[in-house]
This record gives C-alpha cells, sequence and structure tokens, in this order.
C-alpha cells in the first residue's frame, strides 16, 4: 500500500452513536429470524412431513435459501468489524508516522511509504521533518526487518528524534538521544521475552536489532549539516542532474555497536534555491525485476532532474514510484520510503548566502569536508 504523506489529512465524520444498537440489534435478529423460519417449517409444514421428490426439493430449496442468508449476514458482520479494525489500525500508524506538512520554513515536502506488508501503511521505514530554532532537522532510518514486527522500534526512534530536535543544539546530541532510546527499547523487550533475567539473549533477534539513520540539518542560508550511521546519502537534484549529497564513510548502524566519542557532522554544501535533496530508504535500490536486476534509482533520478524547471517534489514521488512498481511488477519485497525537500526560498545573491554573507563560488562545495560540532 503506498501512501502520499504531505498536507494535512481530513478528520473522519463520527457516526451517530445512535445507530449501533440497531445494528446490533440486526446482527443478532436477522440469524435467530432465518432459524426460526426454518425450525417452523420442519416442524409446522406438511409439506416438510412428505417424502416424495417433490417435498424434497422444495424443503432443500427452504433449508438452502435460510443457509444463504445466515452465510451473507455473518459475511456482513465480519466486513463490518474488519472496517472498523482498519479504520483504527490506519488511525494508529498515521499518528505514528504522521503526514508532513506541504511546506515548511520555505521548504516544499513530500513524502511517501510502501510498505511490504500486506494491509499495513507503515513498515520498517522512518521519517520526520521539523522545523527548529536550529535549522529544519531530518530523520530517515530503515529498521532491520520490515512490516509490522518493525512498528516498535520505529515509535521508540521517531519518539525520541520529535523531542531531541528541539532540545539538543547539535545533531550529535541527537543521534546520543536516539541511540539511548533506541538501547532502552531493546531492553525492555529483552525482559518481555526473558521476564525471568531480563538479560538480553545473544541468541535472540533482538540482540541483531539495528536501525540505520540519516540526520540532516537544513540551516536559513542553505548550508546542510548531516550525520549518517550506516543509511544511503541522499542525492542533491538540480540542473545539473543527480548527484549524492556526500560520498564520505557512514558510521555503524545503531544498535550493535556503541557511538564513537566524537562524531564530527558532515558539511555537505548548499541547498540552493530550486535544488531538492532526495531520500530513501535501501528498499528502493534493492527492489529486483524478474532477472534479477536492481532499480536503477540514479538513471531515474538523472531523468527526472534534467527537466526544467525541476518537478514539484509530489511528481518526482509519483515518477519514482511508477517506475519502481513498473520494475519490480508490484510490491518490492522490502518497505521502501521516500522522501523530497525542494528549496522554494527566495534567491539571494549570486555570490552571497541567504543572510547577505559571502560564500565560494562553487556551485556544490565538496561534501567531506568535516567540522566538529561546535562549528571549529
Amino acid at each position: 500500500m503506498i501512501r502520499i504523506k504531505a498536507g494535512v489529512p481530513r478528520r473522519p465524520r463520527p457516526r451517530p452513536r445512535a445507530r449501533r444498537p440497531l445494528r446490533r440489534a440486526l446482527a443478532l435478529g436477522l440469524p435467530t429470524v432465518w432459524g426460526a423460519i426454518a425450525i417452523t417449517y420442519k416442524l409446522a409444514c406438511p409439506l416438510a412431513q412428505e417424502n416424495d421428490l417433490g417435498a424434497r426439493i422444495v424443503t432443500s430449496a427452504v433449508f438452502f435459501a435460510v443457509g444463504t442468508g445466515l452465510i451473507v449476514q455473518v459475511r456482513r458482520s465480519l466486513l463490518r468489524e474488519l472496517r472498523q479494525i482498519r479504520q483504527i489500525a490506519g488511525a494508529a500508524q498515521s499518528a505514528l508516522l504522521r503526514p508532513l506538512p506541504p511546506r515548511l520554513d520555505g521548504l516544499n515536502i513530500a513524502a511517501a511509504q510502501l510498505s511490504a506488508e500486506r494491509g499495513a501503511v507503515v513498515g520498517g521505514d522512518l521519517y520526520e521533518v521539523i522545523a527548529t530554532e536550529h535549522g529544519v532537522r531530518v530523520v530517515m532510518g530503515d529498521v532491520r526487518g520490515h512490516g509490522i514486527a518493525a512498528i516498535g522500534t520505529v515509535a521508540a526512534v521517531l519518539g525520541s528524534f520529535r523531542e531531541a530536535a528541539h532540545d539538543e543544539p547539535d545533531l550529535e546530541g541527537v543521534l546520543r538521544r536516539l541511540d539511548r532510546a533506541l538501547a532502552r527499547h531493546l531492553r525492555e523487550r529483552a525482559r518481555a521475552e526473558h521476564p525471568s533475567t531480563g538479560a538480553l539473549d545473544p541468541d535472540s533477534p533482538v540482540a541483531e536489532e539495528f536501525v540505520t539513520v540519516l540526520l540532516l540539518e537544513i540551516g536559513r542560508d542553505g548550508e546542510v549539516r548531516g550525520l549518517n550511521c550506516g543509511h544511503p546519502w541522499p542525492y542533491r537534484l538540480s540542473g545539473m542532474g543527480a548527484e549524492p549529497l556526500s560520498r564520505a564513510d557512514p558510521l555503524p548502524p545503531l544498535g550493535p555497536f556503541p557511538l564513537p566519542a566524537a562524531m564530527p557532522f558532515v558539511c555537505c554544501g548548499q541547498l540552493l534555491p530550486g535544488e531538492a535533496l532526495f531520500l530513501y530508504t535501501d528498499g528502493a535500490e534493492d527492489a529486483r525485476d524478474r532477472r534479477g536486476r536492481f532499480f536503477p534509482l540514479h538513471d531515474v533520478l538523472v531523468e527526472v532532474a534534467g527537466q526544467q524547471p525541476l518537478p514539484v517534489p509530489q511528481s518526482v514521488l509519483g515518477s519514482v514510484f511508477t517506475e519502481l512498481l513498473r520494475h519490480a511488477g508490484g510490491t518490492p519485497a522490502d518497505d521502501v520510503a521516500l522522501l523530497v525537500l525542494r528549496n522554494d526560498r527566495k534567491a539571494a545573491h549570486p555570490h552571497l548566502g541567504a543572510r547577505g554573507t559571502a560564500r565560494p563560488a562553487t556551485v556544490h562545495p565538496q561534501p567531506t569536508n568535516y567540522r566538529q560540532p561546535n562549528g571549529v
């Protein structure tokens, strides 16, 4: 199931409560009426007591009609309950991976997720975009595994990010908060699996849990800083095509290994007005066709970026998902999450930043320059 998450969702209209008792009465009363008709016919109708062929045919027809009515009524009740369960599950999943606003601090945003689990909206992929006093902060992550089993880990990481993004002055502090939240979540799962000891069994699947995380911070001047723990770097879409935002080696994923004492963020240059960032999970690149060939994500993005002007983020998502589903011949085997952010802020002087400060004339500075978190 593909769900585009952009804009404000419509609130469902509450149903009148007066109809619920009536529906319950009908759900119980109609099968009772059908059964009473069958019993009355068998006991009271003289035709039901005869043994000739015509009487047997009539009796069989009556009981067939009664049985069909019961099956139809039971089927309607089950479908009604299934719709209610799906509505509740959809509301819960939307609260977890809530829709993103179409615009945030001058950025045009669109996101979409394709869950490998049938009937699920949320899988093992996560993303969030939050405007803070430190800049627009973005997280994109991928939990080991996919589908409903990974939702608990997604909730732990996203909940921590939504608080830390506002509280922590630098990306290093945000990442350490996510790491601690994941560790607590894994310990709670270990206690649930081993209530007597609460220890994390090395042979347990919980011990092998990990999350790849990409953190980005986009300043008012378009300066992009990032911290990457095992996640694919996003692509920068511009008139020059599609290129990786950075080629720096990422840190290990969260979970199996402790974070290093010092984590300098990566300076990824500026996101100029009209340019866009394309974030994705590895389910997009790992999707295969019938011949086992991987999805050519870079080639598709180059074709999209070649359009002048660059399409809006919603159109970029539509183009990529169309090619992805065509390549995979249906739903891919792994969860896929895509996030596009386009800088729609007003352009400044070509050699001045958004605040009027001088910057290098190169369009894309080398993304592998490291700086300490304090900016030294």
